[in-house]
């Protein structure tokens, strides 16, 4: 096993650890919870240079890789959704934005988890008829703000918990709680735009291999 895939590795293991720290009573694990998702983000981009530019492509990684990206997106949308379903109590994890609370819809869930289901599948099938789908710059920058979402909510349920704890309030803490949900909401918005659009791409370039 080379580094690359090892980092894979590294990843597939930390999702579940990613998955339930947020639910943890404490702002310090929340926290952690927020540092090993940047952690788990930088090495999915630091394993796939390493693996092209040093030529580290192994048929493991092949493998490996994609389910990382999958397990992490699950292992951090799900409880975002779950942990943001709350509306109008003092615990709600929802963002707070000028313009009120706004948290992850059951739709945009429903939305990005079945866009990566499905080119998971169509890729499969593509590949089996001599096709290799390559990702799209469209799909590049989905994963980017994906990212930079996740890491918004994940910093954001520690902040939060923090706040409560040591009572925090006035208009510092309100600027960075609406720059956070801006940042937050903005992001996602975005995310699903290029989920849909980024689909759309795919099946317009490569759904004649289908047919």
């Amino acid at each position: 096993m080379n580094l690359p895939n090892a980092l894979t590795l590294v990843r597939i293991i930390a999702a579940p650890l990613i998955a339930l720290l947020p639910f943890a009573p404490t702002w310090q694990l929340r926290l952690a919870a927020f540092v090993v998702y940047v952690l788990a983000a930088i090495t999915d981009y630091w394993d796939g240079a390493l693996a092209r530019t040093r030529n580290m492509i192994t048929d493991l990684g092949k493998l490996l890789d994609p389910l990382a990206d999958k397990l992490l997106l699950l292992s951090t949308l799900v409880p975002i959704y779950l942990l943001q379903a709350g509306h109008g109590t003092v615990l709600s994890m929802r963002f707070m934005t000028p313009w009120g609370d706004a948290g992850l819809p059951l739709w945009v869930l429903i939305v990005v988890l079945g866009r990566e289901l499905f080119m998971t599948l169509f890729r499969q099938a593509a590949a089996r008829k001599g096709t290799i789908i390559a990702a799209l710059g469209a799909g590049k920058w989905k994963t980017a703000l994906q990212s930079v979402w996740v890491g918004s909510a994940y910093f954001w349920f520690a902040a939060k918990t923090a706040a409560f704890h040591y009572m925090w309030g006035g208009p510092v803490w309100h600027s960075f709680a609406y720059f956070n949900g801006i940042v937050g909401v903005v992001t996602m918005t975005v995310a699903v735009a290029l989920t849909v659009y980024s689909l759309a791409v795919y099946l317009r370039r490569y759904g004649r291999v289908m047919a």
